[in-house]
């Protein structure tokens, strides 16, 4: 049994987003992963691959639990919540969620 847990999330906003507002999303996504005991850390950056096959997928947001558990009360926990509606729901065109215990 794996001691990790990844919750990978893949972005596209949209065309109207300001530049200003998607870099809110990311020091959002710190401050809420910061607050969270059962978060072990976010990793999060921009699409560079050369291969194009990103479907207009632009930023990256890896969080890593312990468990599956951490990822069940992540979730739906408030603060989850509400960073959702306040900083991704105005600007989110379409997102990709993929969750997975790394195997060796």
């Amino acid at each position: 049994m794996s001691d990790v847990y990844r919750h990978v999330v893949l972005f596209k906003f949209k065309e109207s987003a300001s530049s200003e507002a998607v870099g809110r999303v990311a020091q959002a996504f710190r401050t809420l992963c910061d607050g969270l005991e059962f978060v072990r850390s976010l990793e999060w950056g921009v699409n560079s691959s050369p291969e194009n096959l990103n479907e207009g997928l632009t930023h990256c947001f890896i969080v890593t639990f312990s468990d599956a558990a951490g990822r069940d009360a992540y979730l739906p926990h408030p603060r989850h919540v509400a960073f959702c509606k306040t900083h991704l729901d105005p600007i989110l065109e379409r997102v990709v969620v993929f969750d997975f215990a790394p195997e060796a």
